[in-house]
């Protein structure tokens, strides 16, 4: 069970949440009528800026000394990665946003980057869940497509909301499991990440 917690906080990585969102985005909405090219090489973007990019950052902060754990799981190592997640998820809205995307997409990442703040500012005294953060956001992001009658006709909607809402249950469950978090960190996080981007992509 704790291998299998590992694996699912591994894949579930906060710096690989935005760019499951944009690959559902382009896959499941209206987008899916761009050409694969376009979806493939904005998805890949997203991917270098929102998730190789930090690594690389925190990678260089452990050997610099800085924080003591490449994984962060001590409270006090998080802020400064924190930061340099949420310039990455900024640079991933603006490339959206250059790439002349829906604003609901690029404001997804937008939502994002006030979920990393939220969360750097709770750090300070309270270790809330980025896990569950950016599940949750993933959990808007997938209602606001729904909301806004752009999935496209052929994909079984209602099976990836599920399946989204599914993977975030089994994030929490194995950062409850793992000991990384309490149950009371995992809904706050979740809720913080939630209405973030639920309502920034109102907008």
């Amino acid at each position: 069970m704790k291998r299998i917690s590992q694996i699912v906080s591994s894949v579930f990585s906060p710096l690989l949440v935005p760019t499951y969102g944009v690959a559902l985005a382009f896959w499941t909405s209206m987008l899916a009528m761009a050409p694969l090219g376009v979806r493939l090489r904005l998805t890949a973007i997203i991917f270098i800026i929102t998730c190789l990019l930090p690594v690389t950052a925190i990678f260089l902060l452990y050997k610099l000394g800085v924080v003591k754990d490449p994984q962060l799981n001590e409270r006090t190592d998080r802020t400064l990665p924190y930061i340099a997640t949420a310039l990455a998820y900024g640079g991933g809205a603006w490339s959206l946003w250059h790439a002349n995307a829906p604003a609901w997409m690029w404001l997804f990442m937008i939502g994002g980057v006030a979920a990393v703040v939220v969360n750097a500012v709770v750090n300070r005294w309270w270790k809330i869940s980025a896990h569950l953060a950016a599940m949750g956001g993933l959990i808007a992001l997938v209602f606001r497509i729904a909301e806004r009658h752009i999935v496209l006709p052929s994909v079984n909607y209602l099976l990836v909301v599920t399946l989204v809402v599914v993977a975030a249950g089994m994030v929490g469950t194995a950062r409850i499991y793992l000991q990384r978090h309490t149950l009371l960190q995992v809904l706050a996080g979740a809720l913080n990440g939630f209405l973030c981007v639920y309502i920034i992509t109102a907008l």
